[in-house]
């Protein structure tokens, strides 16, 4: 019988940040225990690239940024931006952190009440596929922050696992002004967190956490601002693909 070799799905993954006085913290949210991949762990907002965040309309909300220079970040011919795209698209479905500018350049806030329900039912419009993020933009005259996005690493799913990930790494400062909120499908709970204590919990079986993100948290632990990781990472330098 010959072995079935499964492609790897491009997907990415959004590490998000934040300061604190005790050095950054890092977004983490539970994935359901019914999830087929990964079931229970924490790990950073992330999915599938789709179709649809290569569409011509929602990359026409990306100002300043181009999939050509995109592409050669990610050393791929084409197709970059779609990535970035996807990264922003799942935060926001999975946990409600939109990655947009307003027209003043700035996050887009999202604190007082009425904004929060808005931007909820656009989640839930888009989570049940009657909106798309093109749509959730031009609702209020938004841009999506790509910009803001450094390429943080690639990994690849190993055989063998019932389902492959091609997946590239964006970390970003987190918006200040929105509060997270699970979906309670693919994400369950969440947590801000130091990433050397999320290491600690995850080693004391506290954090159920898989080799990409603890890898993840150990470089992250290494800096003490998010600007500080930023800069390193926006820095030239060759990503290797980790399996």
């Amino acid at each position: 019988m010959s072995k079935i070799i499964r492609v790897p799905r491009p997907a990415a993954t959004l590490i998000l940040t934040r300061d604190c006085a005790s050095g950054i913290e890092v977004y983490l949210m539970q994935r359901t225990p019914q999830a087929v991949f990964m079931p229970g762990y924490y790990v950073f907002p992330g999915g599938a690239v789709d179709p649809l965040d290569s569409c011509a309309s929602m990359q026409a909300l990306c100002s300043g940024v181009s999939d050509a220079e995109v592409s050669r970040m990610l050393g791929i011919q084409r197709g970059g931006l779609a990535y970035m795209i996807a990264a922003i698209r799942e935060s926001f479905e999975e946990v409600g952190l939109l990655l947009a500018h307003d027209a003043n350049g700035d996050y887009v806030e999202i604190a007082q009440p009425s904004d929060v329900e808005y931007y909820a039912g656009l989640r839930e419009h888009l989570n049940n596929g009657q909106l798309t993020l093109a749509d959730v933009f031009r609702s209020r005259g938004l841009n999506a922050a790509v910009e803001r996005l450094a390429f943080f690493s690639h990994w690849i799913t190993p055989e063998g696992l019932p389902r492959r990930y091609d997946t590239r790494f964006f970390v970003a400062a987190a918006p200040l002004q929105q509060t997270p909120v699970p979906d309670g499908q693919e994400a369950v709970d969440h947590i801000w967190i130091n990433p050397a204590e999320a290491l600690a919990r995850g080693e004391r079986g506290e954090l159920a956490l898989s080799l990409p993100t603890r890898s993840t948290l150990q470089e992250l632990s290494l800096f003490n601002t998010t600007q500080s990781l930023l800069e390193h990472t926006r820095y030239a330098r060759q990503v290797q693909i980790k399996q």
